[in-house]
């Protein structure tokens, strides 16, 4: 939540395309970190929770993605002048070589943050979390407001013009970035410097056969859900393709709520999913952790959608015309998240080919729609693109999973509250009030009737029964 308040200063900050870069290089970040960490977070705690010797399966993680990564570097830097050209940043070198430190660091820390989450650390891993947010954002906020006010009052400028240059402009959200990730490797040096290294070759080889796999359902995944900006980018004529990318990253942002949660939720659930698989009643808890993933994300949805005349406010005015991807979107992360439920499946049987086909032909399915809507419709074609993907990816990935784990999930009722609350959603937006004031009322009223059914429905689950003499 603290990151996404930057999203605000961007939007009045920067024109559209100018926050556009911003959408774009980071696409293009996502799509190489997941490239340069090939699956082996998910392979460590799958490992972990198999292997007697934790320390053996940390090490030998941490040793592969360090000499991946250092690779991947020089590689970076050596190329980094011909790859501004082939993505139209020529002038810009700079920004090449400070994504590529960015993506390193992060790959190097993916190991340790991983190791804190499957020892239940969560107090360190969260500090530091929250100290690269905190130093990420104070320097945004020194660079993009402090800055340019003083030189514009006169105050320190001797200082500040040594280390200010206004024509960086966008530039200085990748300079926080930078320095935040140099932060966080240095707060994460005790997990570094505090094991004993070495290196088993037949645990990595193991782990590989089951990394890979991921790769291919990571990469695919990122595919879908950043290649649109890029898409945009090529696919749109050149005068408006950086302010039409800008427009939908900002108005992708707003669905922030929904997209913390299910962060939020990816987080925590492989984790606890693999550390619940041995016990008698897991594929009970995995039913009912479906079902309510999808009571709070329904609930989340109406919130956005109901409320979308205040929270349309969290963008600057520049960036309104790209409000009706909004509820398109939330629909969608909802679907990514379910399907992030039901992956537990392939992860569990050891069947994570079945999740790079999943995702493959999601990624053919984003592929292909982009190309095909955006000329027509712009960003609206990359909303529908991304809702039609991820439900197709849900679907498949349910359809395979009964055959293969079957889980009972509820699902007349998981159907039953996502219906309700699309039903709930197009109710306000076609009932319409002569005051805003009276419209809000009929939204909160149609906001509790959602309430009421989810704890009629569930509230036998809340209230305790008396233990029998």
């Amino acid at each position: 939540m603290i990151g996404y308040l930057l999203i605000p200063l961007y939007t009045r900050v920067f024109i559209p395309s100018e926050y556009g870069i911003s959408n774009e290089l980071y696409a293009y970040s996502s799509l190489l970190l997941v490239l340069i960490t090939y699956g082996m977070e998910t392979a460590f705690f799958r490992f972990s929770a198999m292997e007697k010797d934790n320390r053996k399966v940390y090490s030998t993680a941490l040793i592969s993605l360090l000499a991946s990564t250092v690779l991947f570097l020089i590689i970076a830097l050596i190329v980094a002048r011909p790859m501004a050209g082939l993505i139209r940043h020529s002038d810009h070198v700079e920004y090449i070589i400070w994504f590529a430190l960015i993506v390193s660091m992060d790959a190097l820390t993916a190991i340790p943050f991983a190791y804190l989450r499957a020892v239940n650390k969560a107090k360190r891993f969260a500090t530091i979390k929250l100290l690269n947010i905190f130093f990420y954002i104070g320097l945004n906020l020194f660079f993009l407001l402090l800055c340019p006010y003083l030189i514009k009052k006169g105050l320190f400028t001797g200082i500040i013009n040594h280390i200010y240059n206004k024509e960086i402009g966008v530039g200085y959200i990748f300079i926080s970035n930078l320095i935040a990730s140099a932060l966080t490797i240095v707060l994460l040096l005790p997990e570094y410097i505090g094991i004993t290294y070495s290196f088993d070759r037949i645990l990595w080889k193991r782990m590989m056969r089951y990394a890979l796999p991921l790769l291919i359902v990571g990469f695919a995944g990122i595919i879908n859900e950043t290649m649109d900006r890029i898409f945009l980018r090529f696919l749109l004529p050149e005068k408006i393709a950086m302010a039409q990318v800008g427009i939908y990253g900002a108005c992708y942002k707003i669905s922030l709520i929904m997209t913390i949660f299910i962060q939020a939720f990816r987080f925590a659930a492989d984790p606890f999913f693999f550390a619940k698989a041995r016990e008698q009643n897991a594929k009970q808890i995995y039913a009912d952790v479906m079902k309510y993933f999808v009571i709070i994300c329904s609930f989340i949805f109406l919130i956005v959608t109901l409320y979308i005349d205040v929270i349309k406010y969290f963008v600057g005015e520049k960036y309104y015309e790209g409000l009706p991807i909004v509820p398109i979107l939330l629909i969608a992360n909802m679907c990514l998240g379910i399907y992030y439920n039901l992956s537990i499946w392939y992860k569990l049987t050891d069947k994570t080919s079945f999740g790079a086909y999943i995702s493959i032909i999601g990624a053919i399915i984003t592929t292909v729609l982009n190309i095909l809507l955006i000329p027509i419709i712009g960003y609206m074609g990359s909303a529908w693109a991304t809702l039609i993907c991820y439900a197709s990816m849900m679907v498949l990935s349910f359809i395979y999973g009964q055959r293969h784990y079957y889980v009972h999930y509820k699902m007349k009722k998981i159907l039953g509250y996502m219906l309700l609350s699309l039903a709930l959603f197009f109710m306000s937006k076609y009932i319409h009030f002569e005051t805003r004031f009276l419209q809000y009322i009929f939204n909160t009223i149609l906001l509790l009737i959602f309430t009421a059914v989810v704890y009629y429905f569930e509230k036998s689950n809340f209230i305790k029964k008396p233990v029998s003499e």
